[in-house]
């Protein structure tokens, strides 16, 4: 039976994830669920699961999450980086103190799937299996009021990219998904200037992409070993008018910000 490996599995893209897996595969996966917090973990839990409670900005706790998968289900076939933070402000809002939060945001939506990655590779390689990296529009065109979060998912892309032609010959595939605005509550657990939970999104929601479409969208191209999956026709016009006209996606990315947290 196919094992998956899923960061940031309790809620949102994650937790859905879980349950389409489930559901295509009835009894035939075996899931294991990682993130924070343990009781949300075992709320969504679906099919054959492990529950393994991982922060992944520890890279200890990313390789005792890859040791218990492979010693409970004998191997990986899929991993997929889906764990993240939000954060939306205005990089001259933000006080020299509380930088550190910048690095807090690298460190789990870049380092951690770097650590997992790196201790889920010789699994991958012995099964020629998957890796999925769930990044975002904003790792594609830079979004004003997301300096770090745009930072970390850029950071993520060129990883994965260089990652993806290193493992060509070894048969791994790597899969990057780049939503845009998903109807789920990262943003409003992001962080604010200080370093704080936001408690809302700087973003307008109107049209959000609802969650059970994104996890489609990123399933199918995990099983077809896509090389990119970009969500909206919004994302797939903008990526190419950076080439040709950034000035135009300037003007579309500030538009898409709340009056209110708009540059000034």
């Amino acid at each position: 039976m196919p094992c998956f490996v899923i960061t940031g599995a309790s809620e949102g893209i994650g937790a859905e994830l879980d349950r389409q897996l489930a559901h295509t595969h009835q009894s035939q996966a075996q899931l294991v669920l990682a993130a924070r917090t343990a009781a949300n973990l075992a709320s969504v839990a679906q099919a054959q699961v492990l529950v393994a409670p991982t922060d992944v900005s520890d890279p200890a706790q990313c390789r005792a999450l890859i040791e218990q998968a492979v010693q409970q289900f004998g191997g990986i076939d899929t991993l997929i980086n889906n764990a993240g933070v939000s954060a939306h402000a205005l990089f001259s809002d933000v006080r020299s103190e509380d930088l550190h939060w910048y690095e807090s945001v690298m460190r789990t939506n870049f380092w951690g799937s770097v650590w997992c990655t790196h201790a889920a590779l010789p699994h991958l390689q012995a099964r020629r299996g998957r890796i999925v990296a769930v990044s975002s529009l904003a790792g594609l065109v830079g979004v004003p009021g997301r300096t770090a979060y745009s930072a970390s998912k850029f950071a993520m892309n060129g990883f994965f990219e260089a990652l993806r032609a290193e493992l060509k010959p070894q048969g791994v595939s790597v899969t990057l998904a780049y939503p845009g605005v998903v109807d789920t509550r990262i943003r409003y657990h992001g962080y604010n200037a200080r370093g704080e939970a936001a408690g809302r999104s700087g973003l307008k929601e109107d049209g959000a992409m609802p969650v059970a479409e994104c996890a489609r969208l990123i399933l199918a191209g995990m099983q077809h070993r896509q090389r990119e999956v970009v969500m909206t026709t919004r994302g797939k016009l903008g990526r190419w008018l950076k080439l040709l006209a950034p000035g135009v996606v300037e003007r579309m990315a500030l538009a898409a910000l709340q009056d209110d947290v708009q540059p000034h």
